[in-house]
């Protein structure tokens, strides 16, 4: 059995389009610790281009973590969630982009995505307001004790 990990991930602008940024972190959902936590700064960019810069950074850090993972994607932005699970149509460009690469990435692995509400997102809310405060990326990564 694969190693199951939690991707908490969000976005935002301030202003849309504004100063934006991603944020993600990765949980292991046995022990509710954090292994990692990231900003993704993205410049000038929509809350929604913010929201996925965040979800495919919280995955390619899970998966650099265990690239065999299972990875539960719990995000507050339904847009995304419904996009990535394919039950809405991708059709603004930059979002088709983005909603390619997040596909490239969890094809063929074993990647689930939940909707929950904007006040159960703090974590991954913090991180994306960390980096548009400093205006930098930044990835923390925390021993989980299985080397």
């Amino acid at each position: 059995m694969s190693r199951r990990l939690i991707v908490e991930a969000d976005g935002g602008s301030r202003g849309n389009p504004g100063t934006a940024a991603g944020g993600a972190v990765v949980i292991d959902p046995d022990s509710g610790a954090v292994l990692s936590e990231l900003g993704v700064y993205v410049g000038i960019a929509t809350n929604n281009v913010a929201e996925y810069r965040g979800m495919i950074a919280g995955l390619e850090a899970a998966f650099a973590r265990d690239a065999e993972a299972s990875v539960h994607v719990r995000m507050d932005s339904k847009l995304v969630v419904e996009q990535m699970t394919g039950r809405w149509k991708v059709k603004h460009p930059a979002m088709k982009v983005l909603a390619a690469t997040a596909g490239t990435l969890i094809a063929g692995r074993d990647v689930t995505f939940e909707w929950i509400p904007r006040l159960s997102n703090s974590r991954a809310d913090a991180a994306a307001n960390e980096s548009m405060d400093t205006h930098a990326s930044f990835r923390r990564d925390l021993d989980d004790g299985l080397g």
